[in-house]
């Protein structure tokens, strides 16, 4: 699953607010997706709102019994599952109504869901990975190499190491090195 290095996802596009992944890659099964978005639902019961779900559980995770021997196939359908990589958007809420409601409705929800979350508002940084784009970092800083990188196909500047075993001692090695 890619981790990083796209920041596809990672902001809010629809609503006002969002639910966003915060820790590390997860695979959310579809009942953990249906009771968060529920929670939503009861919470902003009797306002006007529109929820937005982000991931859909699109893969379907088969298991076979414990201490069944190898092969006889891959096992019977148990659930449907969405794998959600690292600081994407979940949910997303557009509405009438205050910050602090949005907010309160995300934090239930991210409770009922594995992983831990942020509350991110339209207009809020993207991410990639863990680390956000704001304050002078963009995507193509992250890209470059944070050390000088040495050639390795200078031979001007490579030392090179023998080592020899003398033969009256073949326990004892002697290293000599010498610059090419």
């Amino acid at each position: 699953m890619k981790t990083g290095g796209s920041v596809r996802g990672t902001t809010v596009v629809w609503g006002d607010w969002g639910l966003r992944m915060k820790d590390h890659d997860r695979r959310v099964s579809a009942k953990q997706l249906k009771l968060g978005e529920d929670t939503i639902r009861a919470k902003l019961r009797g306002t006007h709102f529109k929820l937005y779900t982000r991931v859909s559980a699109n893969i379907g995770v088969y298991t076979k019994g414990n201490e069944v021997r190898m092969g006889k196939g891959k096992g019977k359908f148990d659930y449907w599952a969405a794998r959600v990589p690292v600081s994407n958007i979940i949910f997303e809420l557009k509405g009438n109504m205050h910050e602090q409601v949005a907010m309160e409705a995300f934090r239930l929800a991210g409770n009922k869901l594995p992983g831990t979350y942020e509350f991110v508002r339209r207009g809020d940084a993207p991410v990639v990975g863990i680390t956000k784009l704001k304050n002078g970092v963009t995507l193509q800083s992250l890209r470059e190499a944070r050390r000088p990188v040495e050639s390795k196909d200078d031979p001007q500047e490579q030392d090179v190491i023998s080592t020899r075993i003398v033969p009256e001692n073949p326990s004892s090695i002697s290293t000599t090195t010498a610059i090419a």
